[in-house]
């Protein structure tokens, strides 16, 4: 079967070959495909339109600095949040039907500790964090997320605090930011 393929898809090829004079009289001279030119495809009046001119002070934010703090979740590189700030990402949350959940942890990170090494199911401690109460399913206003934050920053001072957002039909987190660092 494969031969028989073959073999059709070779034979108007090795024809046209045959018979010069039918390749001449139906063929149209096509130029020959030579790749992409970049001084076809990008003008340098579209580079230097497209290109960032900074020259002057900007208003910019100030990110977390860096240096000795790792990056522990989204928004982490930012300054802390504002409570309002905290109840805008949480509405947008609720918005979009996740649910809302609190997690603390005394590290604050993912870290490898009693990692197996490779060919390993993947566990190691310092993966998952402690979740605060249950999710809260049902939850329709943010200040009551603030409530809970205020409350496991109250009861556990010393720990790292981020808000989660699930999605109840995957089944999978589909957010999550840190709003509290450790006192």
């Amino acid at each position: 079967m494969a031969s028989a393929v073959a073999s059709s898809v070779v034979a108007p090829v090795s024809l046209a070959a045959a018979s010069p004079a039918a390749v001449s009289r139906d063929s149209t001279s096509v130029k020959a495909f030579s790749g992409l030119k970049s001084a076809t495809l990008f003008s340098s009046q579209a580079q230097t339109l497209s290109s960032v001119q900074n020259g002057s002070r900007v208003q910019c934010m100030q990110v977390w600095n860096p240096i000795g703090q790792p990056k522990f979740e989204t928004f982490s590189y930012l300054p802390p949040l504002t409570d309002d700030e905290i109840a805008k990402q949480v509405d947008y949350m609720i918005q979009q039907n996740l649910i809302p959940c609190i997690e603390f942890d005394t590290v604050g990170s993912v870290s490898r500790t009693n990692f197996s090494g490779a060919g390993s199911s993947g566990y190691y401690d310092g993966r998952y964090w402690t979740m605060w109460k249950l999710p809260m399913f049902g939850c329709t206003d943010s200040s009551q997320v603030l409530r809970e934050i205020q409350e496991c920053k109250t009861q556990f001072p010393s720990c790292w605090v981020r808000v989660l957002g699930f999605d109840s039909k995957k089944q999978v987190q589909i957010c999550g930011f840190l709003v509290s660092r450790p006192n």
